[in-house]
């Protein structure tokens, strides 16, 4: 007999799973919403505090970066956004994405896949054909007065018990999941209570070493160097990220290119 899928990250079932200080601490969960990324921007403005996590069952109006949507069906995967007032300046900010996939490759490869980190947003899995697939992906969105940050919000979707089989067709053969990979349901209350244990003191570490500390836990997992090509205007070798979370690429000529953004492909 199959094995029943566990029930979903209800509060009091991640409550028992967490071992955060104040990460998720404050938390709610949604059968349904357009997007845990609004929902956290919305709360942040009326005040809640940093460490609320948001999650849903399903979005209507889920999206990645670049304005893209995010295939966000219910009862599967898990989707979900991290309130944060960071101290340190906005031009540090961006390389928390880098941490965020950071903090998700350390919750995955506990238990028993091996993750890869694509730069800025996307945990991989790489199969027995050496082949990455999409597991998830990060979208990382601030709000500022100057230098100043009020508030950030780090959404991330994983695809935890998704049948890769019903996939859209622009994902099939590009993404995958936890289940298809390990040939079983996963507790998402679990998962998502190992990336919240995983973040916070990795989070913690950026709010005392800046940028360099995300970039770090980044090239823990990174799939770098590889060949690729970005945007269609450069194509060569990236060699790593540099300190502030700019991707390094060696064009075909030798010359060095820092990459600020930009679609990565292969």
């Amino acid at each position: 007999m199959a094995a029943a899928d566990p029930p979903p990250p209800t509060a009091e079932r991640l409550g028992a799973l967490l071992a955060t200080g104040w990460l998720g601490r404050a938390y709610e969960w949604h059968d349904v919403c357009a997007s845990t990324n609004d929902l956290a921007a919305e709360r942040a403005r009326a005040g809640a505090p940093a460490g609320l996590v948001i999650a849903a069952d399903a979005q209507t109006g889920g999206r990645g970066r670049l304005g893209r949507s995010w295939h966000s069906p219910a009862g599967e995967n898990i989707y979900f956004s991290l309130l944060l007032r960071p101290s340190r300046p906005a031009v540090e900010i961006p390389p928390l994405t880098l941490l965020a996939g950071a903090a998700i490759a350390r919750a995955v490869a506990a238990l028993g896949v091996s993750p890869r980190l694509k730069w800025p947003n996307d945990v991989q899995l790489v199969d027995g054909d050496d082949r990455r697939r999409k597991l998830a992906g990060v979208l990382t969105e601030m709000a500022s007065a100057g230098a100043r940050v009020e508030h950030v919000v780090v959404g991330v979707g994983i695809n935890v018990n998704a049948d890769v089989a019903a996939f859209p067709a622009d994902l099939a053969g590009r993404a995958t999941s936890l289940r298809a990979a390990l040939g079983r349901p996963i507790d998402r209350a679990a998962l998502l209570a190992g990336v919240l244990n995983a973040f916070e003191p990795l989070y913690d570490d950026f709010e005392r070493r800046g940028p360099v500390a995300a970039v770090a836990a980044f090239a823990t997992y990174a799939a770098l160097p590889t060949r690729c090509r970005v945007d269609e205007r450069l194509e060569g070798v990236a060699l790593g990220v540099d300190p502030d979370g700019a991707l390094r690429l060696r064009d075909d000529a030798g010359r060095i290119h820092r990459v600020i953004s930009g679609e990565v492909q292969p």
